[in-house]
Order: structure tokens, then sequence, then C-alpha cells
């Protein structure tokens, strides 16, 4: 038996127009799948029996049916479908199938020919159903130049207040709108005005430095800001940088710092780490202006930050963390580090630093009355500070 074809025609936002190939391919073809916009497009190019299915996310449904037809498709998709697009997915999912790609030029080369740039130049990046991790990977890394694929929800305003945010906001943004259509628009903004804008779907958009300014890792204790007249309760930079060290933060994914009183190990855990999604918990009000003014200080985006009591908030829609860092407990330890015992991933990682050997006793007896393997325990002393254990225990199960 034949091979299952797929036939991937890349469009723009133009009335469609296929070469005698192409529309050989669809005359023969009976079942077709696209976005809406894209069926609004070709709807007149189709044979009268064709069968139409929508694209629409979850993919899992229009796959299924894809694979349980075992007919010949024709998929329309945005663009070049194999640029962070459909094809790229039909390839993996359907491994024995013959799959053929006709593209045009995608959304961010249309825009850098109006704008008439080198667009080989910049870091692309997309967002378009996808999380924020690898933006944020490349605004800490300082990339100048920045191509965004966006989506309905990650709108240029909404990137543009994440950056802002961030104390991000030495760029210029350039957005593209139904690039190749009627309505196609292309602008440039400073970042502050973008925000409350709002533009037509689909659109991308270039991002670039107007000063270049590299994030700092390992932030001194004295360049951040901290408590009122408590100078000294904030982690020491040293120390800091050994207990990310020893957490293993390389190859994890979600870092919850319990207590994080000046966000220091938040924000240096996302600078260090930029892939991790970090989310940030502190009771204290007075400590979230305090936080968002050192993010924002150190530029350091896509921290969540969590005010309230930890053992009362409700985190059901908060990313499942595989590490912890217990920076405050309260005097309630124990519960502390039941509740996130209940969430931590299998052979996920929970971190404290101790002050005093009772706070080091806690823990490590804790550790041992649960399925935990302490993996570090080493004491260390900064100038004429007082003497840190950094410990740091496995669950096992």
């Amino acid at each position: 038996m034949k091979p299952q074809k797929i036939v991937v025609i890349g469009l723009n936002d133009q009335a469609l127009e296929l070469n005698e190939e192409l529309q050989k391919i669809v005359d023969s073809t009976i079942c077709f799948c696209g976005g809406v916009r894209h069926y609004n497009l070709v709807n007149k190019i189709l044979p009268l029996n064709a069968q139409w299915y929508n694209i629409t996310v979850p993919l899992s449904g229009i796959l299924s049916v894809m694979k349980e037809s075992h007919n010949d498709w024709v998929v329309f998709a945005s663009g070049d479908p194999l640029f962070f697009g459909m094809a790229n997915t039909l390839i993996r999912e359907f491994p024995e199938a013959d799959v053929q790609v006709y593209p045009t030029f995608n959304s961010l080369q249309v825009l850098a020919h109006r704008l008439k740039i080198n667009y080989g130049e910049y870091k692309t990046v997309t967002l378009t159903g996808r999380p924020w991790e690898e933006f944020d990977k490349a605004l800490i890394h300082n990339e100048a130049k920045l191509a965004v694929l966006t989506d309905r929800k990650k709108t240029p305003g909404v990137i543009a207040q994440r950056m802002v945010d961030a104390g991000i906001s030495y760029y210029k943004m350039f957005v593209g709108e139904c690039m190749g259509g009627e309505k196609e628009r292309v602008t440039n903004w400073n970042l502050d005005e973008v925000v409350f804008e709002t533009f037509e779907v689909p659109n991308c958009l270039f991002l670039e430095q107007t000063e270049s300014k590299p994030v700092q890792k390992g932030i001194d204790e004295k360049q951040l800001t901290t408590l009122p007249g408590r100078p000294n309760m904030i982690t020491k930079m040293p120390i800091r940088m050994a207990t990310l060290a020893y957490l293993n933060l390389h190859n994890k994914k979600v870092f919850w710092d319990i207590g994080a009183c000046s966000g220091s190990v938040s924000i240096d855990a996302k600078l260090n780490y930029p892939h991790l999604e970090v989310v940030s918990f502190e009771k204290r009000p007075e400590c979230e202006e305090i936080i968002q003014s050192n993010i924002q200080k150190f530029r350091a985006p896509g921290i969540t930050l969590r005010m309230g009591d930890f053992a009362e908030l409700d985190k059901t829609d908060l990313p499942l963390p595989d590490v912890a860092f217990l920076g405050g407990y309260g005097g309630r330890m124990d519960e502390i580090l039941d509740q996130t015992n209940n969430v931590l991933a299998t052979n996920g990682i929970i971190g404290f630093n101790s002050v005093s050997i009772k706070s080091a006793d806690s823990f490590i007896n804790w550790v041992n009355s649960h399925s935990y393997t302490l993996l570090t325990n080493t004491l260390l002393t900064v100038d004429d500070h007082n003497p840190i254990r950094i410990l740091v225990a496995q669950k096992m199960n």
C-alpha cells in the first residue's frame, strides 16, 4: 500500500492563486484542513466534494482525524510551514507519510522586506502557543536584535509590558500586522507606548536594542534593596551562588523560592538559569515593592510573585516545582516542608540555608523522617558574618 500523502501549502493573507501543479493536487484531493482564516482564502478553489476540517488547539483532534482517515490530505498553513509551523508537527506525527511542503514567505520575512533589514542578524523566537522560556533567555543573554512570532495572548502589548515590568525598556519595537494582506500595517514604537495599543491579528514584530545592557550574574547584597533597618536579612552573594550551584538547576524546570524577602535568590536563579520558571513566595506586604524594585533593577524577566502566607495560598494554578528553596518558614518548618513535599516532583530537590544549629537539626530531622536523601551539608563563612550551613536534600519517591 502506498504511503499516505500530505501536501502542506503555505499561504499569505492575499487571495489565493495556485500554480498549475498545486491546482492539480487540490483538484484530486478530498480531505483538506487549515485555520478558519485559511478557509476564507481558499474555499473558492476547493473541489465541490471537498471535506474541510478546521485546525484548532489542541492539535490532537485534527491529527486523530488525519490518522484514522488514511486518505491523502492537503493542509493549508501560514507562510513557510517549516518555520515553527504545522509541517514540523506533521513530519513528526506521520513518519511513514510522504509529506511535501510548498512554502511562501513567512510573516517575519515580509516584515523584514518592508523595513529593508537583514533579518538574518536577528535571533528568532516564537511565542505562538509557546511558553516564555526562549524569549526570557534571549533578553537575559542581551540579544541586540530579536524577531518574534506572536499569538492572540502573547500580543505586542503583553510582550512590551513583560519587558517594562522587568526593567527592560531599552528596545524599539517594529510591529507588522496582517503581512501580505489588505490590512497590512507596519509601525514602530517605544515599549512604553505599545503597552496600551491593540493590533490586528495575525501580527509579528522585531525588537532592536537602543543600548546594550548585559545583565549582572551574582549580585552583591549591597546593591539590592532590602527591608528598612534590616540590611543583613538577605542571603549573601557567595552563599547564594554556592546554594544555587548545589541545587543543580541546569537540569531543572520549575524553581519555587519560599520566603523570598528581597528576591535575591529568585533573581540570581533566573539570571543564571534563564530556562527556569521561577515562582517567589513572600508573606510580608512591604516586601512586594522591594522584590519588584530589585527585579527591575537587575532586569530579571519572568519571575512570578505570589504574596501571602505560603501555607494558606492557593497554588493550584502554579507550575509544580522540581526544586525549591526554603528561605523563610515563620516558625513552621515542618508544615512548609510538608506542603512542598506534596507538590515536589520525584527526585526533586529542596535547599535550605541554616543560620543556627537548631534550624539545621530541624531540617535534617524532617529529611530523615521522609523519603529524602541529604546530598549537601556544607558550612561556609563570609567575612565576619556568622557561619551558614547549606543543606540540600533529594526526594527519592
